[in-house]
């Protein structure tokens, strides 16, 4: 989309309605990509880590204001198609950034 459709898209506070859906693996699943971090980090010189998950981050700009219904959706979104909710665990929230002046 062209950058200045993004200013029409500002909420009354000047920023842009974005929902950030994170996914992580539940604790009990094997995490082998954060094991496999976890293992290259004190070869590459850092120390300290005692643990890594990876997972990942979605975010989603929304046309119009952020409301419950919007909120509902964007989980349902979350746990039929960006996460796994077998092995997978997703918290949902608003962030907003700021608009093009």
């Amino acid at each position: 989309m062209p950058r200045s459709s993004t200013r029409t898209r500002l909420n009354r506070l000047g920023t842009v309605p974005k929902v950030v859906v994170d996914v992580m693996p539940k604790p009990e699943i094997l995490d082998p990509q954060g094991k496999a971090v976890h293992g290259a980090l004190p070869r590459l010189g850092f120390s300290g880590v005692t643990d890594v998950r990876q997972g990942k981050r979605f975010e989603l700009e929304l046309a119009g204001e952020v409301t419950d219904e919007v909120l509902d959706q964007v989980r349902q979104m979350a746990e039929t198609l960006l996460s796994n909710p077998v092995i997978e665990n997703f918290e949902v929230r608003v962030e907003h950034s700021e608009g093009a002046a």
